[in-house]
């Protein structure tokens, strides 16, 4: 066993080193810690993965050509044919990530991309992913009313001791659904969860950022990467780096 985890630890360095990264993606690392946020989750080579919503692929980059050989990796994203609200976002942003498996094929060929029905979420067959993952996305679900039904879809589709990944930029407590800051207080993001069935196993510091006062003009987006602020406050604000996050492993009884 410990010979089977060197190994996959190797391969997960090795992934995060590959030259197919994005440097711009590299330079977030310090910040996203992706290694060590990862073996939190308990990846593992064989696992098959699905990532809620992976924007541009930051971790797609790092997930895709780990389980290349082993495993799976999904990307699960909205379906823009199910939405009336952001659909020119939505398509975009799906055409934008199929485009770059599409280019880089020795690292993406395998993976997969789903559509899914933000009000009704569907993510694969019942009890068929061992790791659903999901980076700074549940404040969008809670102000558009769709976070308990997402959270529904991730125990669905997780086999019985799989896990749940859950990284979210930290409120300092509880915060109304339709808070526009982007934070999201850590109590209430366990509360969905054990709401959905699942069991807290454990949470890290990893991602956490005391730097982050959370009192910012434009919310979260005022710190990088989007840095929604005056450029003479640009200093300022990539001395705080980015934002305060909570990192939780949750586990379907």
């Amino acid at each position: 066993m410990a010979a089977e985890q060197a190994a996959a630890s190797e391969a997960l360095k090795t992934a995060i080193a590959g030259s197919w990264r994005d440097p711009k993606n590299v330079a977030r690392d310090k910040y996203r810690h992706p290694f060590e946020t990862l073996r939190f989750f308990d990846l593992r080579p064989g696992d098959t993965v699905i990532e809620i919503t992976p924007g541009g692929g930051w971790y797609s980059e790092i997930l895709a050509p780990y389980l290349r050989e082993h495993g799976q990796y999904v990307a699960a994203v909205v379906d823009p044919t199910r939405i009336e609200k952001g659909r020119d976002y939505q398509q975009k942003a799906k055409a934008n990530l199929e485009a770059k498996f599409s280019a880089s094929p020795t690292q993406y060929d395998r993976a997969g991309v789903l559509a899914y029905d933000p009000n009704h979420p569907v993510f694969g067959p019942a009890g068929s992913a061992d790791l659903v993952l999901t980076f700074r996305n549940v404040h969008n679900w809670r102000s558009a009313g769709q976070a308990e039904g997402m959270f529904k879809g991730f125990f669905d589709v997780l086999k019985p001791g799989g896990v749940l990944g859950v990284v979210e930029h930290r409120a300092t407590k509880d915060v109304p659904a339709d808070d526009n800051t982007g934070y999201v207080g850590q109590a209430q993001v366990i509360a969905l969860a054990e709401a959905a069935g699942f069991r807290l196993d454990e949470q890290s510091e990893i991602n956490a950022n005391p730097k982050d006062t959370k009192d910012y003009p434009n919310g979260v987006w005022t710190l990088p990467p989007s840095n929604d602020h005056d450029a003479k406050d640009d200093a300022k604000y990539q001395a705080i780096g980015e934002s305060d996050r909570m990192t939780l492993r949750f586990v379907k009884p």
